[in-house]
């Protein structure tokens, strides 16, 4: 998997836009969707919003409904999965008639790889090309959207032989995994970058696939103020805000909202299967990529080859996706008293607190004095919980968020603004981003539709886990108010398979707040006998593979190039490895040593 280098950017903007701090608002009746769908597609895609009426509430889901004109129910489920059928074979011939030629027949390649546009800001070893989907598979003909991919070549080192393409999705929902193969570069991956072409691409709504945008990333004005305990009042604001942006999804998505979805991202991977040519696919997924991964495998078990699972989320069907947001906070809470355990030991550099409940008071203050006057004018209370966050997700941040801290107590904020204002540069990214996500999970389950029910539910866990609780909350919220009146229900992973699976591999860290490890487990038994689990011992950094841990790589690069999942000792489907080792401090006055801005150096994986 990538490292820093690779997925720094595209991972950070993503926790940060998918941070409780992020405000939705509805956006102006002029807004409309970038045009990155083929011709046929535009009018999906790029009809201007002041062309179309401007229902709201029920109203507007009535008439997203309308002009989707979907068949209902299992009716859909098998026009879908027939249209599907029909694009891949579609797709595996053209590939087999040659990618770069245009066949008797007029069949064109579904993939025809070139230089890669500016954009990108992907170097020229990297080729791109665009493969071509239906808005809907239930009508495989109908209006088309272009995926972005992304693929370098297998390098052949060695005299390895070429065992196919590498395809991964790095989770989200909302990541792009376009820099994916530039981790075919990195001395880790030499070996499996002998033997496979590495592949990327951005899944549908993401980057320039079809993008999916709820509302003008130039919106967001001044700094956030979170409180702590959110009070009545602002619970009310947040469900009109919750609100106005499911209906800025709707006002700018129109008839294409209901197909950004699980099922559909993998009916899109088995296009990319066959239009690569490969028989069976070779998968990489990390956090939500494993339900995507695990949804493939059970639609399609005699086309999977091999998979690594990275992180895995719980896809028990009960908890996608409301109880899986619930379970996140009890994990970030975890992880979080982590951090502050590695800084109380750590009191002797920082000064911030001998105790988990010392370095808690010294945040405190922190946050009472960003409620007050904003740090260099961009940087409150929820833009803090934006940065902090990410140390309940990495170890690698640990060193600089303790340092922005006792910094800022010192009466310096340079650090603290550093690491917590928002990036201008990457507002749109981020707004995508964030869209993404919330449209692909309130359209893939049903979600409660009262506030009475999150309030309750929310204001229970927030007295054993208050770090999150609330900020998951309100970020989920557009799915109480979602203008798709026929929601999903989630795929039973594991049931029903036609076919047996060959050999997976899950991989997980044993404290990981965002993916908590209850998931890896449910994960090996819905996928049978023949999935096998290595657990990082101890350690809770999200996104194992790549970097961070020796041990773990070594049994993941084994797999990929063997299949073999066993470990060499004594045979079996489990197996741990030791934590990989905790972050050093970094002393206030040699920041010339500090890890400035550094990122975690495995994929850091964006979750939900």
């Amino acid at each position: 998997m990538p490292t820093t280098a690779v997925t720094a950017a595209l991972s950070l903007t993503l926790l940060a836009s998918l941070s409780a701090t992020a405000v939705p608002a509805a956006d102006p009746a002029s807004a409309r969707l970038p045009a990155a769908a083929r011709p046929e597609a535009a009018a999906v895609y790029a009809e201007p919003a002041s062309r179309r009426a401007s229902p709201s509430g029920p109203a507007l889901a009535a008439s997203i409904e309308a002009r989707s004109d979907r068949p209902a129910g299992g009716e859909r489920l098998a026009s879908e999965a027939a249209g599907a059928e029909f694009v891949a074979r579609r797709a595996a011939a053209a590939a087999r008639a040659g990618a770069a030629a245009h066949p008797a027949g007029g069949a064109r390649a579904p993939l025809e790889f070139g230089a890669c546009p500016a954009v990108e800001g992907l170097p020229g070893g990297v080729r791109c090309a665009g493969l071509r989907v239906p808005l809907d598979y239930a009508r495989p003909d109908g209006p088309q959207i272009v995926l972005t991919v992304s693929r370098v070549p297998a390098t052949g080192e060695g005299g390895a032989r070429r065992q196919g393409a590498l395809v991964n999705n790095p989770g989200g929902p909302g990541a792009s995994g376009m820099a994916f193969p530039l981790a075919a570069g990195l001395p880790e991956w030499r070996r499996v970058a002998a033997a496979y072409d590495f592949v990327g691409y951005a899944p549908r709504g993401v980057g320039r696939s079809a993008p999916l945008s709820c509302r003008d990333p130039a919106a967001r004005t001044g700094p956030t103020q979170v409180p702590a305990v959110p009070s009545a009042a602002y619970k009310r604001q947040r469900v009109a805000e919750a609100r106005a942006y499911a209906e800025g999804c709707a006002q700018r998505a129109g008839a294409a909202l209901p197909y950004y979805t699980t099922l559909n991202n993998a009916r899109d991977l088995d296009v990319l299967r066959a239009a690569l040519g490969e028989p069976r696919l070779t998968f990489m997924g990390g956090s939500y990529g494993t339900y995507l991964g695990a949804v493939y495998a059970t639609l399609h078990p005699d086309r999977v080859r091999r998979m690594v699972f990275d992180s895995a989320v719980d896809p028990d069907p009960a908890g996608i996706w409301y109880r899986s947001q619930l379970g996140q906070a009890t994990g970030f809470e975890r992880r979080w008293h982590d951090f502050r355990s590695w800084v109380a030991r750590h009191h002797s550099t920082y000064r911030l607190g001998a105790t988990p409940a010392a370095v808690q008071a010294s945040y405190e203050r922190v946050r009472e004095a960003l409620a007050r006057t904003p740090a260099g004018g961009g940087v409150g209370t929820g833009e803090l919980q934006a940065a902090y966050l990410r140390a309940a997700y990495y170890d690698d941040v640990w060193p600089d968020r303790a340092a922005a801290l006792a910094a800022f107590l010192r009466g310096d904020p340079t650090e603290l603004v550093r690491q917590a204002a928002p990036d201008p540069e990457r507002a749109a990214e981020a707004e995508n981003a964030t869209a993404v996500y919330t449209a692909v999970l309130c359209n893939d389950a049903p979600w409660p539709g009262e506030w009475a029910v999150w309030d309750r539910d929310g204001t229970a866990l927030a007295r054993t886990a208050p770090f999150e609780t609330w900020a998951n909350t309100f970020l989920n919220l557009p799915c109480a108010h979602w203008p798709v009146r026929e929601r999903q229900r989630p795929v039973p992973v594991g049931e029903g398979r036609a076919a047996k699976l060959p050999r997976t591999l899950i991989v997980a860290a044993e404290r990981d707040g965002a993916t908590p490890y209850r998931g890896a487990l449910e994960l090996q038994r819905r996928l049978g006998g023949e999935a096998a689990l290595v657990t990082e011992k101890g350690s809770g950094s999200h996104g194992v593979v790549g970097g961070r841990n020796d041990c773990v790589d070594r049994h993941v690069e084994r797999y990929l190039l063997t299949g073999d999942t066993s470990p060499a000792e004594n045979g079996g489907a489990r197996v741990t490895c030791a934590p990989h080792p905790e972050p050093a401090p970094v002393s206030l006055d040699d920041r010339t040593a500090s890890t400035r801005g550094a990122t975690p150096g495995a994929l850091l994986s964006p979750v939900v």
